[in-house]
């Protein structure tokens, strides 16, 4: 898909929306920035199924013991993550994702105060970073280079 622009390449993953839905993960996140981004990911040219959760706890990837997709399957194309969640740390959330052997690549963790701890921590699991307010034209890029390198053919695993 390289040297494609968004348009095209949504126009090619349209094809293979029988196969599989392009989903994005979001556990609690407030709800104006749910509300943006679902506009962002819906929106006629991304064509996403954006999937929040109103508390961490209720999302299915955090209550599993380990990671339920079948091999070569994930069950989502991405992963954005808060770090001050209710009752949880966004930080944690990614790494207990891996500890569980979660395999998606393109996760992105959000904070309005990242502390050198957690740019420590962060820089082990591979996440891209966000600072809050959120600069749409940085998303836009993560979201553009992550569908560049996710096979049109990939199906993805229905956890629901």
């Amino acid at each position: 898909m390289a040297g494609k622009n968004i348009s095209e390449i949504a126009e090619e993953e349209r094809r293979h929306w029988t196969t599989a839905a392009k989903i994005v993960k979001e556990p609690d996140v407030a709800e104006y920035v749910k509300d943006v981004r679902a506009r962002f990911f819906e929106n006629d040219d991304r064509g996403y199924e954006v999937v929040t959760f109103p508390e961490p706890g209720l999302c299915p990837l955090h209550v599993v013991q380990e990671c339920p997709c079948p091999a070569g399957t994930t069950c989502t194309d991405l992963i954005i993550s808060d770090v001050n969640m209710s009752g949880t740390n966004g930080i944690d959330f990614v790494e207990g994702l891996i500890q569980k052997g979660c395999r998606q690549r393109h996760i992105a963790i959000m904070s309005g105060n990242f502390s050198e701890a957690d740019l420590a921590r962060t820089s082990r699991f591979g996440c891209t970073l966000f600072s809050k307010p959120l600069a749409m034209d940085a998303l836009t890029a993560w979201v553009e280079e992550a569908e560049r390198s996710i096979p049109a053919e990939r199906k993805l695993y229905d956890w629901r």
